[in-house]
Formats: structure tokens, sequence, C-alpha cells
């Protein structure tokens, strides 16, 4: 096995000094806005591919840094390591044999392995599992890293690393972002249905939302739409509230991260007036949307209140707050109306939906909608010309639809 000051001129020259392959992996339906959003921060490159599920692009490992950071509509990044043909256990054995696991994880890295087979001699998933367990093993064990020992904050070494057999071909990825990115790091409470942040990106995305445009979230429930659009508005990237798996690896650079960072703080823009309006029929909801405010230095860009959307009139909203002008602007009103484990039977969710729309209709004329619909049939209830797009939530097949209310 390699010396230390070897390895690390070999994570040098190997990890950080190449151009690297990484995929970043979204909800099926939105690969092109996230890959819009790589365009935006300099990462989409002539080489960059979308497919189901995801874009696959090249860069250096600060790029991925970056896209961790800054990209809204993303699951998760992975790092690819390897890609190799192996048609039984004794090829498997010897290509991870070769495998260079230190140049990517330190020696006692707690690894979680995800491996998928489709179509290939080698389909028994827990056999994949131990020889890759013995390849870590026989490379991790025996090594003692510099970086590690020099590392400047505990490390959690908790890692993940994906494996993908199909047609004999096996391509091995190194998670980059720990938890899923939609896991802002704001909040911690959920709700009964809540709507994951990455696909609140989306449908405000799809919505044309822009921001500081006034924004009336009038079933917040945790408020994932209203913190959503609050970090975009100041420009505060998706991933400043969190930590990530890249900076527990042996090459992470802590110099580059803070100087990501920095550049990225220069960007944010906080406002000084709400523009975004929260409110929720049940106060808990509100109250625990405040201390998340509050914690996070938001307060000035949303105001939450307990009211039932029903008795709710956008001209009556705040009329001391200049973010909302009676009679003179409009925005945008984002809803996701009780259904699936909220709302049980079929004939309260038509009756919910119809009322919805009824209101919609009624007091928010001229305002842009993005609207949840949780059943096909329903579309027919919608007063205004929409755009469906068609999204997988919380077990659930639903439908956002976008539009002008006119």
């Amino acid at each position: 096995m390699s010396d230390t000051g070897n390895i690390e001129k070999r994570i040098k020259r190997y990890v950080l000094g190449k151009t690297r392959s990484f995929f970043v992996s979204t909800l099926p339906g939105i690969e092109q806005l996230c890959f819009d959003e790589l365009t935006r921060i300099g990462l989409a490159m002539a080489d960059t591919k979308i497919s189901k599920g995801g874009i696959a692009f090249s860069g250096r490992v600060h790029d991925c840094y970056l896209a961790n950071l800054k990209l809204r509509t993303a699951n998760r990044i992975l790092m690819r390591l390897t890609t190799f043909t192996a048609s039984n256990f004794r090829q498997l054995e010897k290509k991870l044999s070769d495998l260079p696991w230190e140049l990517y994880l330190h020696k006692d890295a707690d690894c979680t392995l995800n491996i998928t087979s489709k179509r290939s001699r080698l389909i028994h998933t827990n056999a994949i599992a131990e020889r890759f367990k013995n390849s870590l093993e026989n490379r991790l064990k025996p090594l003692v890293n510099a970086a590690e020992k020099n590392h400047d904050s505990p490390v959690s070494l908790s890692q993940q690393i994906f494996v993908r057999a199909e047609n004999d071909q096996f391509t091995v990825s190194l998670d980059s972002s720990g938890e899923l990115l939609h896991k802002r790091g704001l909040k911690s409470q959920g709700g009964k249905a809540p709507v994951r942040e990455t696909i609140a990106a989306a449908i405000l995305a799809l919505a044309g939302y822009q921001p500081g445009e006034p924004l009336i979230d009038p079933m917040c429930g945790t408020g994932t739409f209203s913190l959503e659009a609050a970090m975009i508005t100041n420009n505060i990237p998706a991933g400043w509230y969190r930590n990530f798996a890249f900076m527990d690896w042996p090459g992470f650079k802590p110099s580059r991260w803070k100087h990501i960072r920095q550049d990225a703080e220069k960007q944010i823009t906080p406002v000084s007036e709400p523009n975004i309006f929260a409110s929720d029929i049940d106060p808990d909801n509100c109250r625990a949307l405040n201390q998340v405010l509050r914690k996070n230095n938001l307060s000035d860009t949303i105001n939450v209140f307990s009211a039932n959307f029903f008795d709710l009139r956008p001209q009556n909203i705040n009329r001391d707050m200049k973010g909302l002008l009676p009679g003179k602007h409009q925005g945008l009103i984002v809803l996701n109306p009780p259904y699936g484990r909220r709302l049980e039977k079929k004939d309260s969710i038509d009756n919910m939906f119809t009322e919805i729309c009824k209101k919609l209709k009624k007091d928010f004329t001229g305002w842009k909608a993005a609207l949840l619909v949780p059943d096909k049939h329903l579309l027919k209830k919608i007063p205004f010309k929409a755009t469906p797009h068609d999204f997988f939530h919380g077990g659930l097949n639903i439908t956002l639809v976008t539009g002008k209310i006119g």
C-alpha cells in the first residue's frame, strides 16, 4: 500500500487535478429545469447529457461543491468513480482490487452500499455487496490518511456508494451530497403531506415566479413554498444552511469551499420588507414557521398569519405592508390543497377543490396560480387556462397546473 505522502499526491493528481464525471439526480419530469440551473451557475458544458431522472456533466471536484450548494431542483449529486464489465464474480473481484478507494474515502468511513442489477449475469445484490465490502476493507484497513489526521473538524465518516449493474456493465459512484438535497437545513418539523423543497422549487419555476414579486401561500402548512420563495428572493443558495458528504472526503479542500461560500455570500441580497405572505388555518403551523423565520433571519421576507383561505382576500392582506399594494399589484398564489392522508373521502376532495376554484376565480383574478391537483378528473373544474405538469408526490400521482387566473 502506498505511503501517506504518496496518497496525497495521488489525490491531487487523480481526484482534484482531473476532470471528473458527475450525475445530478432529479425528479423525473424536471430534468430540463435542473439543466437550466446548471447553465446559470456556469456548469452546463458541451458534454452535458440529459436523461430520464437526471443530468450527466463533467467538471472538477470543486464544481461538484458549487452544484451541491446552488442547485434547487437536484435530489443528489454522484461522482462517478469507475465503470467496468464483469460477467462473473472472479472478474468482479479483479476489477474491484484495482479500485483505489483510499483516494476517495477515509479509512474509518461508514459506507452504505446501494446496489441495483438489471439484465446482468450477476444478479444477486447481496453477493455483489459482499465483494464490494471486501474490496473496501482490503484497501482502507491498513491506511492512515494524513488528510484525516489533519482534518480541521470532526468527520461524520458516513458515505454512500451507488453501484448499478446493467448488461454486465458496472457503474460505481460516490454520493457527494449526503442527506438528500431537499433537506435545506432550515426546518426540522414536517407536515402531514409535505411537499419536498426540490419539488417546491420546481413548481415555483414552472409558475414563473420572479424574485421579489408578491407571493401568497394560503395553505402553507410547514411553509415549504414560502421558505423556498424567500431563499430565491434573497438569492440564498439552496444548500446554504447545511453540510455535505464531500466535506468528509480525503481530498476535500476547506479553503476552496470557503472561497465558494464567500462568493455566494456576496450575491445574497436581503429584502427589507415582506413580499411573501404565508397563512394557515392551523395556528400551530404558523407559530412553528415563525420560529424558523426568526432562527434564519427571514422574518423581513415572509409575513405569517393564521387565516382560513376562504376568508382571505388579497386586498385585505396587511394593508400597511408595502410589499403588497391593494388593487395595484398581482403576483403568484400557490396552493397545495388537502388530499390523500389529509382528506380521505373522494367527495370531500371534489367539494373542497370546487370551492377552491370558485374562490380563485372570485378574488384572485389577474394573479398567476400554481395549484396541485390530486386527481386528473378535477382538471375540468379549473376556471382559467392552465398548463398541466405531472408529478409523483407523497405516493400519489398528482398534477400541477399553472396559469393566469382570468
